[in-house]
């Protein structure tokens, strides 16, 4: 396609369009029938199936055959129509097809010769006269050929042989039949005898030319060769030709011969030959390409002469030859597509121009109604124009014309671009974000914009699409013409017409339609809404039906277009019916009808209805009677039932699964493949022109009613019993399901007429319906995925609903973790979540209903990680619905199939439940920033957040997606947040005194640094619709949209060293609100400045608090000095005199000790003054109507020791209203607290956040009843209020971050540490057993370690060391040793060795250079504490340097500490572990090492080695002869228990392993991207099969084989890591957030089936597993109890005991102690 074609596309022309690129491969076979049967049956069983294959999972094409011989028995069927048929499909293949589209099988036959259905009248009347005057018989002709005068010119037309010979088609009475058809044969030999002597002689005498003489004598299959090669321009792309020589033909036998050549009367029809070998061998193989082009010679082999088993070499030749030459054209096809987003745009709008083309063509008339159109198009009105009516009015057709007018004749002197869609006819114009992205294409190709520009997101896509509309100019109008707009789908609201522009820009117009019925109100919302939005009536126009006389016009137009007329009855008729309807629709089937009558139609048989349903009724009726009932029954059934409507394979697949219509279609004879013959259909689909639209469905072509009203009355008519309806959902779900596809052979029962007419013993078979598979997912060679069966997931779930087949639906659709996982890789969340709300909607049991909303919810929870990994889709699964498994069995099948199938995508399992379950008051939880949220602000329409930290992340609050991601590559973190009124710009300023303005249509971003004094710090911004705001202590500058500087301004008459500004809000430019403050967060003092009209009030003064209403004319402040009572503030302007004042009009109620407990924010909204005092809040309602506690402040009361606190005046935790007013819920520390409003007690306080609440904001609009928080967790969360006190099943977990974890050796116990306390966990079960902590109040715990058989803990604690029993939770040895350092492990927990250093952390943390400091080291044994032995040793603390570990040798023989020699230089002093004994010390200056030590490792297989890491590299030390071994660059100290391998991994990303012997890097794990500087954890698990690398910037934690390299998880943590430990086994993980959480992860590789064991025997899949627990408990609490109860008793005896030794003392003695 040329550029200019191109060019003229994209303007919207009708002019010379070319052809539309389909997603079909649909080839025409050309062959004669019987001698060509063993090779087409062998295509269809053997090579067909592996084109479709090819083509579905290669290209995403669908292919098709139309083999108009296959499976019909008759060479000439009743009507004579096949020929006509098959000359109309190869056209069509010649349309549709992508690559070839014809292909012919020539043998030795020429084949069947018919006579000519249709003769003009004149050429038949000059054979007839000629024959006649030749004294021949005419009466033949006279019989059989019928003059149809409507045709203009006549012509005569052969009548179907039933109406003369009855019984030619009664199968019923075979003998009648065969009699019928030997008079038809004996007939048509001589009406061919009759019409090719006349022809011939006309011929000679010059009255014909050769060609019209050769119709008479032409083959059918010479006819297809003709239109499908000879014809043809460029045949290499699109055909092929094969032509098959037999030699040594017994002719002997000739009914086996007659099958390979043409016979006649005994012999050789020698004429036929003639014909074939010119067709074959000359004009053939002149015509069309050697490499397209194959011959093959065999021999006449045995009574058969041609058999699969004699023939099979050639067979497969020829198989595989066709099969190479179709891939071939196909793939050169495929290369030509343009697949870039300007060929997909092209092809879109190729398809509506075509559209429009069509529907102009036939317009006709409505001169007044396009007067109106033309006086808006050249008019000055700046709103859009609405063409509304009821159903089938011709909106869509006045809507095209118009379009046509105006390039034709409206805007023919400029370049109008004319952009046109008919809603719902495609599929990227059926949803309202690819239909905005696709007209923005347009626009945006028109004017030279790039298409990157475009968004994706809905509301900044529909304010780029409004912006582009300015674009247009008077050179260059914009014209937008939306067909049917009450069609889309996918606005995300009840309003399909909200996103309209109700505006327009100059030179830009936009026209659409929509439907207004009266009787059907639900038809008619988007109309009703649209006269709301457009309130001028001259921009509606009702499209009404056209009126009798002008229908009538229409059709005698349309009639003589089609060179068709009527006799003056049947013209009587048709005015008598449009009379009573004249609708266009109506109309255009009135027209559809009487184009069939003949005029010497019956009477009886011209029928038409009075209205549009009884019209259709009547066509269905008639192709019902014409085809066979049954089959058309069912064919335009499965049309009605699909969801999106069926390819032509598809509906060719389904006939062929449906046994009833088979039956029907072959109760007379055996089928060589039980299929339905593709002419079947053809014919039937022939019969519904127009009706039935070709649209994109899920990457394919299909076919759907293109009315409204034909869907509506085939429901009426097929689906009246509903049963019937389940059926054919029934059917297409087990064709989506694949149960018969892939060559599964499907039962059948034959016929009694088939038993009886072959002696067929058995009463049922089996047979393979060549249908295709239906896998999820389609591979490559490869193994990679290479598409999806995006068919299956648009159709499948619907049907099996509908079908109320809900074990189906639950089994393989929304609880089969494949369906899932495979869904959510190709289509947006909403679309899986679309199914979960379809079948809930549908089914009624309560528990299937509750089951379906859990796993809905949990995959809501997730959304944020699944949108962007659907990999993790088995570890969010398994993590939150664990604890649901028990009473709900399909979430236990899912559970099951997560363990199962879950590992290919990722390996990282959960042991039990540790994610956030759904069910509960959170709603969804927004991940996606790597710093805290400062802060977020909800869109104008509360449908969208913006969110901030280092980056602008906007999310879909009703999905949940994240739906743009903006890192303006700043260093600072963004500090606060606003938006403009219109939400077209967002901007912030930074801790490093930038600001960013951007565009959020756009995404463009401008980085401003601060206009001011380097000194000057920017305070805040703000934003107007037209100008951004920056201000600084006293002073603000103005920007415009460019980031340009306009001005500044400067308070001058305010002294900086009492006042500076607090914040500032803007109603324009020069009109604002400032308010100072001193800077000082002790110093209450606030000053408010007013700038209105042009007046500059009088400062007012005020304290601690501060609120405005909307429009900024109402304040509520604390005036009074002596306490916390609030004022209400009027703002009064005299515009007489020119002076404005804020006044006092009230004072509100007290809350009670508001003289103590001082206020630290106020917040307003139309209802509600929300106060956030020291201990609570406070609530003052302003609803007139019905207050709450009327007259009086509602005080909310925190919990005693939780208080609110504020870093900056006017700023603290946030409390908001419920929508239904009965509930307050407020952010306060991690927590929310939910007061009753009724009683004002605290209801419920829930664990929200593992870091402090930043902000929290109500999101009550609509039906939602939600909150909004964010952290410093980095996480954004909604809260449903509705849910708040829905039971939830809770994740164990301590108060503060876990900083180490330390497991028992057969990793059935964990104990982690945390800066208040030891935890003790099971890790099978995920349980916190315990909280040890000596000291429950103000304990500082550092370290801990569990010995490796689970039986003490020692940890360091409070500058103690302490040894616990873990079973008794006592305290067995505590002993005094400030500063710990470590804690080690020595000799299988026998003994431990603490290193202790009490100055250390002060120096490494507050110096500022290297300090000499002495550590301490001890040894005692475990349990008792025994102090064994002691020494101290030399080391050096440098700032932000952590500790030196000591580590122990290999052998367990040697201790070595990281010291400093007598210089101070760094060294190794080495000890014995027996002993204590100092053995000796290596210095590392000696051994080359310059940097400073970072750490020291021992190297695990040379007992007398270790490595010292440094930051460039690692060097290996023999302590025991002092000399240095080598170093290892890169080295991080990372090792394999042999020693071999070690791993690099810096800080800025990337990770390979090192070979340790020669310091090389042998892979490469991940590569060195630039990933910014973060925390990086790397590590091999303990048996060194896997390697572990965490990245605290993305969350992830990536789990990759050591053996392959190969990634085999990528799990993105909820929380910040901060430790992880592998079991000895390596199968698990433990890992250790920030939010206190300890959560335990199996490692579940594909290559290790017995894991999977593993996980089947966890107690958190055993559904049994909570009642064990609860026992488990109960008898834990009973030891607890007989335990305190054993000790206090032996206290009371030793007690006892005690004192009866003590001599009896006197009242007086006992009365003085």
């Amino acid at each position: 396609m040329d550029d200019r074609t191109v060019d003229t596309i994209f303007q919207g022309s009708l002019e010379n369009l070319p052809p539309v690129s389909s997603k079909i491969v649909r080839i025409f076979t050309s062959s004669t029938f019987t001698d060509t049967l063993m090779e087409r049956n062998n295509l269809m069983s053997k090579c067909y199936p592996r084109i479709k294959e090819y083509c579905r999972e290669k290209h995403g094409l669908e292919f098709q055959v139309v083999d108009m011989r296959w499976g019909v028995r008759d060479e000439a069927t009743d009507d004579h129509m096949t020929t006509e048929l098959c000359m109309r499909e190869i056209k069509n293949c010649q349309r549709l097809s992508m690559g070839p589209n014809f292909i012919t099988f020539l043998g030795q036959k020429y084949g069947y010769r018919p006579i000519p259905t249709y003769i003009p009248s004149a050429e038949l009347q000059l054979i007839r006269d000629d024959l006649e005057a030749n004294g021949v018989d005419v009466s033949l002709l006279d019989l059989w050929y019928k003059k149809d005068s409507n045709c203009v010119p006549p012509v005569s037309i052969l009548q179907p042989i039933s109406s003369i010979l009855v019984n030619f088609i009664n199968k019923r009475v075979p003998k009648l039949q065969a009699e019928d058809q030997a008079i038809w044969w004996d007939t048509l030999t001589k009406m061919q005898k009759l019409l090719r002597k006349g022809a011939a002689s006309l011929h000679a005498q010059g009255k014909i030319d050769k060609d019209q003489m050769h119709n008479y004598f032409m083959s059918v299959t010479e006819r297809e060769v003709i239109n499908g090669i000879l014809n043809v321009k460029n045949t290499k792309n699109h055909c092929l030709g094969y032509v098959r020589y037999i030699n040594n033909i017994n002719l002997q036998n000739l009914k086996k011969a007659a099958n390979f050549v043409d016979i006649i009367n005994r012999s050789l029809d020698t004429e036929s030959a003639k014909y074939l070998s010119d067709l074959r061998d000359v004009r053939l193989p002149a015509k069309i390409e050697e490499s397209n082009f194959q011959r093959y010679t065999i021999e006449w082999i045995g009574k058969e002469g041609l058999d699969e088993s004699t023939h099979e070499e050639y067979l497969n030749h020829f198989i595989a030859h066709f099969y190479k030459n179709m891939v071939k054209l196909i793939d050169r096809a495929m290369r030509k597509e343009d697949s870039s987003p300007q060929g997909v745009i092209l092809t879109e709008i190729l398809q509506h121009l075509h559209a429009c083309n069509n529907s102009v063509k036939i317009f006709y008339g409505r001169e007044d109604t396009l007067k109106l159109i033309e006086n808006y198009m050249l008019g000055t009105s700046d709103k859009p124009l609405v063409l509304y009516g009821e159903g089938g009015c011709g909106k869509t057709s006045m809507l095209s014309k118009a379009s046509a007018l105006t390039m034709e004749k409206w805007f023919a002197n400029v370049k109008p671009i004319n952009i046109i869609r008919f809603l719902g006819t495609t599929p990227d114009s059926s949803a309202l974000t690819p239909t905005l992205v696709s007209i923005c294409q347009q626009i945006s190709y028109n004017f030279m914009i790039p298409f990157d520009t475009i968004p994706d997101d809905l509301v900044p896509l529909t304010a780029h699409f409004k912006q582009l509309l300015t674009y247009a100019n008077k050179n260059q109008p914009l014209f937008i013409y939306l067909d049917s707009v009450d069609q889309l789908t996918g606005t995300q609201d009840s309003s399909k017409v909200s996103w309209l522009p109700t505006r327009l820009p100059p030179h830009c117009k936009i026209i659409v339609s929509c439907a207004n019925e009266e009787a059907n109100p639900e038809v008619s919302q988007e109309y009703h809404l649209l006269r709301r939005m457009i309130d001028t009536p001259e921009n509606f126009i009702e499209i009404t039906a056209l009126g009798e006389e002008l229908a009538m016009n229409v059709i005698k137009m349309w009639m003589e277009t089609a060179c068709r007329d009527l006799t003056n009855f049947q013209w009587r008729l048709v005015s008598n019916a449009i009379a009573k309807c004249s609708l266009p629709i109506f109309v255009k089937l009135v027209f559809a009808e009487i184009c069939r009558w003949r005029s010497f139609t019956k009477p009886q048989d011209t029928h038409l209805a009075s209205n549009v349903m009884d019209s259709i009724f009547l066509l269905f009726e008639r192709v019902e009677k014409q085809h066979g009932r049954l089959l058309v029954f069912h064919a335009l059934a499965y049309i009605t039932a699909s969801k999106s409507g069926l390819s032509e394979s598809e509906l060719e697949d389904l006939i062929s699964l449906d046994d009833k219509v088979l039956d029907d279609v072959y109760q007379y004879h055996l089928p060589p493949v039980r299929r339905i013959p593709p002419l079947l259909w053809t014919r039937i689909r022939n019969d519904l022109p127009n009706y039935l639209s070709e649209r994109e469905a899920d990457g394919v072509n299909v076919m759907n009613w293109y009315h409204r009203q034909f869907r509506d009355t085939a429901k009426e008519r097929y689906f009246k019993n509903k049963n019937m309806g389940i059926y054919f959902h029934s059917m297409i779900a087990d064709y989506y399901l694949g149960i018969w596809g892939g060559g599964k052979p499907k039962p059948f029962k034959f016929t009694e007429i088939q038993r009886h007419r072959f002696n067929l013993a058995d009463k049922e078979g089996t047979a393979d319906r060549k249908v295709p598979d239906q896998p999820l997912v389609f591979y490559n060679k490869e193994g990679k995925v290479c598409r999806y069966n995006l068919r299956k997931f648009g159709e499948l779930p619907f049907h099996l609903v509908r079908s109320r087949r809900f074990t189906d639906l639950y089994k393989n659709v929304l609880f089969n973790y494949d369906w899932l996982h495979a869904k959510l890789s190709c289509c947006p969340l909403q679309a899986v979540l679309a199914d979960f709300e379809d079948a809930s909607m549908n089914v009624e049991e309560a528990e299937a209903k509750r089951e379906l909303n859990l796993v809905a919810d949990a995959l809501r929870l997730g959304g944020a990680i699944l949108g962007c990994n659907p990999d993790m889709l088995a570890s969010q699964l398994i993590g939150r619905l664990l604890p649901e498994i028990g009473g709900n069995p399909n979430i236990k099948m899912l559970l099951a199939a997560c363990d199962e199938s879950g590992p290919k995508h990722s390996a990282l399992i959960p042991i039990n439940h540790c994610l956030h379950t759904p069910g509960g008051p959170l709603k969804y939880s927004l991940e996606g920033h790597q710093f805290a949220v400062f802060g977020f602000c909800l869109t104008s329409d509360m449908r969208y957040m913006v969110s901030i930290s280092t980056r602008f992340i906007t999310w879909d609050l009703g999905t949940s997606d994240l739906t743009r991601d903006i890192n303006p590559g700043i260093e600072g973190i963004m500090q606060q947040l606003v938006l403009s009124e219109d939400n077209k710009w967002a901007g912030a300023y930074t801790n490093n005194n930038q600001s960013v303005l951007l565009n959020m249509l756009s995404s463009e971003f401008n980085i401003i640094n601060s206009p001011f004094d380097e000194t000057d710090n920017v305070h805040g911004v703000f934003l107007l619709n037209q100008a951004f705001f920056i201000y600084s202590k006293l002073k603000f500058a103005r920007f415009d949209m460019r980031a340009n500087l306009q001005e500044i301004f400067e308070f001058s008459d305010l002294n900086s060293a009492e006042w500076e500004l607090l914040m500032m809000e803007f109603s324009s430019f020069t009109e604002f609100l400032a308010i100072f403050w001193s800077g000082s967060i002790s110093d209450t003092r606030l000053r408010l400045q007013t700038v209105k009209e042009g007046i500059n009030t009088d400062p007012i003064e005020f304290h601690s608090v501060c609120a405005l209403n909307k429009e900024r004319n109402i304040m509520f402040c604390c005036k009074n000095g002596e306490n916390y009572q609030v004022a209400k503030l009027e703002f009064t302007l005299n515009d007489e005199v020119g002076e404005a004042e804020w006044k006092v009009i009230e004072e509100l109620p007290r809350y009670e000790n508001d003289e103590k407990e001082m206020l630290l924010q106020l917040k307003f909204d139309d209802r509600w003054l929300m106060g956030t005092s020291g201990n609570g809040f406070v609530l003052w309602d302003f609803d007139t109507e019905n207050p709450i506690h009327p007259g009086e402040a509602i005080y909310l009361a925190l919990p005693h020791g939780v208080r609110n606190i504020s870093t900056k005046l006017m700023q603290s935790n946030s409390i908001m209203i419920s929508s239904k007013v009965d509930y307050a819920v407020a952010g306060v520390r991690k927590n929310l607290y939910v007061w009753s409003l009724e009683n004002k007690q605290l209801m419920k306080v829930l664990d929200a956040h593992f870091g402090r609440i930043m902000q929290l904001e109500a999101l009550t609009v609509g039906n939602w009843n939600c909150c909004v928080t964010s952290s410093i967790d980095r996480s954004v969360k909604v809260w449903n209020i509705n849910n708040i006190f829905e039971q939830v099943h809770v994740i164990d977990r301590l108060e503060l971050q876990i900083d180490n974890i330390s497991l028992s050796n057969d990793g059935e116990i964990a104990s982690t540490v945390t800066r208040s306390c030891v935890g003790v966990w099971e890790l099978k079960t995920g349980r916190l057993l315990s909280k040890l902590a000596d000291s429950p109040l103000g304990a500082i715990v550092t370290h801990a370690e569990i010995t490796p058989n689970g039986k003490y803990i020692v940890s360091s604690e409070t500058g103690k060391l302490i040894i616990w029993n873990r079973v008794t939770e006592q305290v067995l040895y505590k002993d005094d040793q400030p500063g710990i350092q470590q804690i080690t492990l020595l000799e299988e927990g026998e003994k431990v060795l603490t290193v202790s250093c009490k100055e250390f952390n002060q120096a490494s943390q507050l110096g500022n250079e290297e300090q000499k400091l002495t550590a301490k080291a001890i040894v005692r044994s475990i349990p008792d504490g025994d102090i064994l032995y002691k020494f101290e040793f030399p080391i050096k603390s440098m700032p932000g340097m952590p500790f030196k570990a000591t580590v122990v040798s290999a052998d367990g023989q040697y201790i070595i500490c990281t010291s400093i020699d007598k210089n101070g230089r760094d060294a190794l002093a080495v000890y014995n572990t027996e002993s204590g004994t100092h053995m000796h010390k290596v210095s590392l200056r000696g051994c080359g090492i310059k940097e400073n030590v970072i750490k020291v490792i021992s190297l695990p297989h040379k007992a007398t080695q270790v490595a010292v890491i440094t930051s460039e590299k690692g060097s290996i030390i023999d302590i025991k002869s002092k000399k240095y071994m080598r170093s290892v660059p890169k080295w991080d100290g990372s090792c394999t228990k042999d020693g071999k391998f070690g791993l690099f991994a810096p800080a800025r990303g990337g990770l390979d392993l090192l070979e340790l012997k020669k310091g090389s890097i042998v892979k490469t794990f991940i590569p060195k991207v630039a990933e910014g500087v973060f925390t990086v954890i790397c590590m091999f698990t303990d048996n060194d099969e896997y390697v572990l690398y965490y990245h605290s910037g993305r969350k992830t934690l990536r789990v990759f084989r050591t053996s392959d390299c190969e990634m085999i998880a990528n799990y993105k943590m909820q929380a910040e890591l901060t430790s992880i430990k592998s079991t000895k086994d390596g199968q698990s993980l433990v890992l250790g957030t920030v939010d206190g959480c300890l959560s335990v992860f199996c490692i579940s590789d594909e290559l290790k089936p017995e894991v999977k064991e593993f996980l089947k025997n966890l107690p958190s899949r055993d559904i049994n597993w909570k009642k064990k627990l609860a026992k488990i408990k109960a008898q834990s609490r009973f030891k607890a109890a007989f335990l305190t109860i054993s000790l206090v008793s032996k206290f009371c005896s030793m007690h006892a005991n005690s004192d009866s030794r003590e001599a009896p003392k006197s009242p007086e003695a006992a009365s003085q102690e």
